[in-house]
Order: C-alpha cells, then sequence, then structure tokens
C-alpha cells in the first residue's frame, strides 16, 4: 500500500516518525494533545489504517458543506506533484498552520510524510506567524492569514495560498518581497490545487496546470478537469474561466453566484476585483431579491465605515460599468466566516436579513 510508505525523513515537530512510531504518536495527541494535536492525531491512524479512502469534509463557503471519499493513492500523487513543481526535497522545512480537519490542511500532514518534510504543526488562527521566530521552506495559508503575516513572511521560501481569492490590495503589498507567493487553483474533489498562478516576482496572469492535467469548458463556460493522477473521472466545476489552452486559464468568477440584475448578468468576482483597490476592510458583493430588477447588486463591508463615500468613490472609477455600481451598501460589524476562515456569503447575508 503507497500511502503505508512514510519517507524516512519525515519529521512531526521535532520527532522522527516512522510508520510504526505514527500509531504510537497519533494515540498521544488524541490523549493528550490539545485539540488541533487531536485532529492531527484522528487523521494520522485514518492515513495508516487498511481502508483506501479518507472522508473529507467540504467548506462550505460555496454550498452546503459535504462529506466526499478521496482515494489515498490520489492524495499520494497529489502530494509527489507539488513536490515536483516546487523542487522540495527530503529535510526541507514546512509550516502547517490550517485545521486538519479540512483538505489543505489534511494535505500539508501528506506532503511532509510522502516526501520526508520536516513539518512544525501550529494551531490554525489568523495570525500564525506570531511568536514564531524560526524559518521555513514552505507552507500553505488562506489570504487572510497572509495578510496578518506581511512582517514575517520573509522567513518562508515560498507559500501557496488558497480559499479564497487574493485582493488586489493584498497582491500589491507582496509584489517585492523576498518569499514566492503562488495562489492556488482547486477545490476538495481535486485535492487542493491543480493549477498555481504566480503572484510576486515575475507575476503571472493566468493559473499553469500541473503536469498530467487537461484542461476544458463545459457548455456554460465552467471549468472542467481531467487528471487522472488525482480523480478517476473528470471533475466538472462551478468556475467560469477563460481558457488560453488546456493547461492554462483565467478565473472569472462562480457561477452559481452570477446575479442577474435587470437582465444583466454580474459576476461578483469580477466587480470585488475592481472595488478593491479602494476598499481597505474585507467585503463581498451580492444580489439580493428586488421588485424590479429580480436582483439588486449590493454591497457589503465589514467594519465601521462610511459607505456613502465608498460609493461616491467606486462612482468615480474608471473602468466601472454603470450596472457594477452597487445600489446598496452596508457596513457589518463581523461577517460570518467557515471554520477555516472563509467568509461564509450566505450565512452573512441570511444574518442580515436585506
Amino acid at each position: 500500500m503507497d500511502w503505508n510508505n512514510i519517507h524516512p525523513d519525515f519529521q512531526l515537530n521535532g520527532v522522527v516518525v516512522s510508520k510504526k512510531g505514527i500509531t504510537e504518536l497519533s494515540c498521544y495527541l488524541i490523549k493528550e494533545g490539545v485539540t488541533f494535536e487531536k485532529e492531527i492525531g484522528e487523521f494520522l491512524q485514518q492515513w495508516i489504517n487498511a481502508t483506501e479512502t479518507v472522508v473529507v469534509q467540504t467548506s462550505g463557503s460555496t454550498g452546503v458543506p459535504k462529506s466526499i471519499e478521496l482515494q489515498k493513492k490520489h492524495m499520494v500523487n497529489s502530494a509527489r506533484a507539488t513536490g515536483a513543481f516546487f523542487h522540495l526535497k527530503p529535510k526541507d522545512s514546512a509550516l502547517l498552520c490550517m485545521s486538519v480537519s479540512y483538505i489543505a490542511g489534511k494535505m500539508m500532514l501528506v506532503r511532509a510524510m510522502v516526501l520526508g518534510l520536516h513539518l512544525t504543526a501550529i494551531s490554525a488562527k489568523f495570525n500564525p506567524l506570531e511568536g514564531i521566530s524560526r524559518a521555513f521552506d514552505f507552507s500553505a495559508m488562506v489570504p487572510m492569514q497572509l495578510q496578518n503575516s506581511l512582517d514575517k513572511i520573509k522567513s518562508i521560501k515560498t507559500v501557496i495560498i488558497g480559499g479564497a481569492p487574493m485582493s488586489l490590495t493584498l497582491i500589491e503589498k507582496i509584489k517585492d518581497i523576498k518569499t514566492r507567493v503562488f495562489e492556488t487553483y482547486g477545490m476538495t474533489e481535486t485535492i487542493t490545487h491543480i493549477a498555481l498562478k504566480k503572484i510576486n516576482k515575475n507575476s503571472e496572469n493566468t493559473f499553469i496546470a500541473l503536469p498530467e492535467v487537461i484542461l476544458s469548458k463545459d457548455n456554460r463556460g465552467c471549468l472542467v478537469i481531467n487528471a487522472p493522477q488525482i480523480s478517476n473521472i473528470p471533475v466538472v466545476t462551478n468556475d467560469l474561466v477563460e481558457l488560453l489552452s488546456e493547461t492554462e486559464f483565467t478565473w472569472l468568477g462562480r457561477y452559481d453566484s452570477i446575479i442577474n440584475s435587470g437582465g444583466v448578468k454580474l459576476i461578483p468576482e469580477q466587480i470585488e476585483e475592481k472595488l478593491s483597490s479602494i476598499i481597505k476592510n474585507r467585503f463581498f458583493v451580492a444580489g439580493i431579491p428586488d421588485e424590479i430588477l429580480g436582483q439588486k447588486l449590493v454591497l457589503l463591508i465589514e467594519g465601521e465605515i462610511d459607505t456613502l463615500e465608498v460609493v461616491c468613490k467606486i462612482k468615480q472609477l474608471p473602468n466601472i460599468g454603470k450596472y457594477q455600481i452597487p445600489k446598496e451598501a452596508h457596513s457589518v460589524p463581523c461577517f460570518v466566516y467557515t471554520p477555516n476562515g472563509k467568509i461564509n456569503r450566505k450565512a452573512t447575508l441570511e444574518s442580515l436579513n436585506l
């Protein structure tokens, strides 16, 4: 069983861990560890048992959370593809600062076991580098974690960012930093990323697929992923893309988040990219029911802010279309978030009763 071949150089928090050692360590973590350590222990036990699959929970940021089964051999293939892309080698150091309850955290553990990385695991929090004084070769974060780590991010050679698109403001802040930052494209069904986009240092405008991944579009204009190394069947997504080749694409937004306002179809993600140049707080746009338009575009901003002033600035943007200007703007004390730090748009909207 390929997934049980633990690399001899694998270490977890300074402890050399063999296959036999994983059994002992997982039991200890479950019995004596704090919450994030118990989660690690539970996953390690799932990994070394005789079953060929792992049950994984989706985040619920774009729909109802659900459980899906992933093949362990596919997770190993994904880990090796990432290792090859970033030239990760045995004994390289890595930081796990995401919850192991979700696929991104699980895959950091799998990469470490398969590639022989020296993994430091800490609790998932919005400022992961707080109190960390050492350097790392590799890590994975969500945009909010990167935003809160800008003063220390240079201590990590390579960071992959997933879970949500990066704002233009954040991209501008990291443009000249020493750390190599890559935005990822993927989902639980594709065992995290199947494509990467370099954000700083000769940044790229398009996502480039990993080796042995072939891309196409369906009749909606949504991305279809054919990657036999990580999925037995093609993965049909709800992501609208501009397909440049069978290995390159530009992400446009979510098909299931399109707003039909008076017959005009609006893609929230494209509007948000434009607004991110003037809104520094976390925000998003959405469609709410309207008797005349069917749906009207509204802007929600987290925190104390003068929404009238924001709307005035939006109207002055040179690249904004008249239908892309929100009909309403609301400030919200705090958004609703999923457990792994993504904005739960639906729950936030429902809490406001707009």
